[in-house]
């Protein structure tokens, strides 16, 4: 039993690399927190972020802003410097937006729009996108309150924030911070949903699957499989 887990392990690590290298590629990529104020959302986005590369552009429009918090974290906590403004349209966030892929002095965008307001069209996620990957720069639009419609996006992500990792040393200390994260839309990677930790020290996500989906609990059943047989 201790060898299949101990293979299961090896095999499993190329496809968590890829993973956790999906969610820091550039382009468009949406985020959908499963309830309107979890704050582990902006967690999961923030340890996504490059770090060392300048600072992201963080919009949000004004409803977001008061339902759901703005984030604060120094440059010191999150190793990412932040440039935050806040917008009261979600027309505003996107021209904000698409204006901040334009200039190379950044590392990322993020934009917040709460709902499903019309100038978040198919068209405007386009626009974001074709600026996205011209300037090479990894873009996130967090969907509070809002419906999964049509998007340019290349990867669509839902997450739920989850009881952190145990404390190494401390029982009752938290420990890593971690997130069940879905991926339910993609046209870099198969769907699947996964259970995530982050170790800030290295700055790295640890994607493992969770039980009966994902490309991980697949390769897991067929190693089961073969050890049976």
């Amino acid at each position: 039993m201790a060898s299949l887990v101990s293979t299961l392990k090896a095999q499993s690590r190329p496809a968590r690399t890829r993973m956790a290298d999906l969610c820091r590629r550039n382009g468009l990529s949406d985020l959908f927190p499963e309830t309107v104020c979890d704050a582990g959302a902006v967690g999961f986005l923030l340890a996504t972020l490059p770090r060392g590369q300048g600072p992201v552009l963080w919009v949000q429009d004004r409803v977001s802003a008061r339902e759901a918090g703005v984030p604060y974290l120094t440059e010191m906590q999150s190793g990412v410097p932040l440039l935050r403004v806040q917008v009261g349209r979600a027309a505003d966030v996107l021209q904000a937006m698409e204006d901040g892929l334009g200039c190379g002095a950044l590392a990322a965008v993020v934009g917040e729009i709460w709902g499903d307001p019309p100038a978040l069209s198919f068209t405007a996620t386009k626009r974001l996108a074709l600026r996205a990957d011209s300037n090479a720069l990894p873009c996130w639009l967090v969907r509070r309150a809002g419906a999964p419609n049509l998007s340019a996006a290349r990867n669509r992500w839902r997450v739920t924030s989850a009881p952190s990792a145990a404390h190494p040393d401390d029982a009752k200390a938290p420990g890593a911070p971690r997130w069940h994260v879905g991926l339910f839309r993609s046209r870099q990677a198969k769907p699947g949903d996964w259970m995530v930790s982050y170790d800030r020290a290295a700055h790295c996500l640890d994607f493992s699957a969770t039980s009966g989906d994902g490309a991980l609990a697949e390769m897991g059943r067929a190693a089961g499989e073969r050890a049976a047989g």
